[in-house]
């Protein structure tokens, strides 16, 4: 059986895994990252991730320095406005809509939205270039054993790998975590989330766009244009039932279905893509760390797909990390760095958590009062022009 041996292994070949083993790269460590599944790279493929995601401030510095940035930002929209709308009167049409303008606060768009798949096909295609980086899809962790100095991992096609750090990006039913026995605490929406893209003919004008009535948000992000016309990416958060529903409508009909929804502000929807079905859940891991690991993304919190929080927030824990490393360059996974890592992190993972919790269920109202309410602290909020700066900036997650 071989054995070999690396500074950092990355369990986990989503976007936060692979971005994560560039970045490390980048700064000089030697890194493994291994997958069970090939990445997927083309929305036309089976098993295609057809969410998007908007890329926030914060996050480009580090996307810069393990030079991912270069190749993403020509496919990348701007996030210029975040567009409020409460849809939640007796009939479905807009009657509070409020704007969130990066130029409140910034020079710049508040992020840069991109798809899910083609993040992976960039990020594969870099980590090609990295001598650091030894990238193995489908080879999965099979199992785990950590001691004081090292962590022990076999992978799937019997290689075994001794580690100076694991880091788990290994998604939110993370092997990894299970083998070190760190507990999540769940939170089941009843949702689901309907992702696809489409077409429409009025323009976005790099404006995302949340429109609320009940069943959860209907998000409209913005996408370069694709084959001369404006293009969006939808998430659709609704009941459970509801969304099965509406995934099984003939395509006539669920374009009608999700014009309605949209209320009509970007004209007529025409579906671009195939549509996928996702559960939402809230999560996080009771520790962001054990011995000679460290949990980031899906390992370590799950949140509903409100506010760009999601891999953002995974970002951050990996800006964590680097900057932690930089400062025990003798020894990447001792236990003082990564205490040092869970201290600083999970305390504003569960935070942030529970704020995106808090907006969802504000988003599923379907109680008329409770509707109302809704809209009536929306424009409350936004009345205030500190209050809102402050929202924004929160948003971004900066001071």
């Amino acid at each position: 059986m071989a054995r070999i041996a690396t500074d950092i292994l990355v369990s986990g070949g989503g976007v936060a895994g692979l971005t994560a083993a560039a970045a490390f790269a980048s700064a000089g460590w030697s890194v493994i990252c291994v997958d069970p599944q090939p990445p997927v790279t083309s929305a036309e493929a089976e098993g295609a991730d057809l969410r998007s995601t908007a890329l926030l401030q914060p996050s480009i510095p580090l996307l810069q320095a393990a030079g991912l940035w270069p190749r993403l930002a020509p496919h990348a929209a701007p996030l210029q406005v975040m567009r409020i709308v409460d849809a939640g009167g007796p009939v479905a049409e807009p009657r509070v809509i409020k704007d969130f303008d990066a130029a409140d606060i910034s020079e710049q768009p508040f992020g840069w939205n991109l798809p899910n798949w083609l993040l992976r096909r960039e990020t594969v295609a870099h980590l090609k270039t990295l001598k650091r980086v030894d990238f193995r899809p489908g080879i999965a962790t099979k199992s785990v054993l950590t001691r004081e100095s090292e962590a022990l991992v076999t992978l799937s096609d019997g290689t075994r790998v001794a580690t100076r750090l694991l880091v788990a990006a290994d998604g939110r039913n993370s092997p990894v975590r299970e083998a070190l026995g760190i507990s999540v605490r769940t939170t089941r929406y009843g949702q689901k989330a309907l992702a696809f893209t489409v077409t429409h003919p009025i323009p976005h004008e790099n404006v995302s766009t949340e429109i609320h009535r009940s069943g959860g948000p209907f998000t409209l992000v913005p996408l370069p244009d694709a084959g001369g016309k404006p293009a969006s990416a939808i998430v659709w958060m609704e009941r459970g039932e509801e969304a099965l529903r509406l995934k099984a409508l003939p395509r006539e009909a669920f374009e009608a279905e999700m014009t309605a929804r949209s209320c009509g502000i970007l004209g007529p929807l025409t579906l671009a893509s195939q549509v996928n079905v996702w559960p939402i859940i809230s999560q996080v891991a009771a520790r962001m760390s054990g011995e000679r690991t460290a949990l980031m993304a899906e390992a370590a919190h799950v949140m509903p797909p409100i506010g760009a929080q999601g891999l953002n927030m995974s970002l951050a824990d990996l800006g964590a990390l680097l900057e932690l490393l930089a400062d025990h360059r003798d020894d990447p996974g001792s236990a003082a760095l990564l205490e040092a890592y869970h201290r600083r992190r999970h305390w504003e993972v569960q935070a942030r958590i529970l704020g995106i919790d808090l907006l969802n269920r504000a988003s599923m109202a379907g109680d008329p009062a409770w509707r109302d309410l809704r809209a009536k602290l929306l424009d409350a909020l936004y009345g205030s022009a500190p209050v809102r700066r402050t929202l924004m900036r929160a948003g971004l997650g900066v001071a």
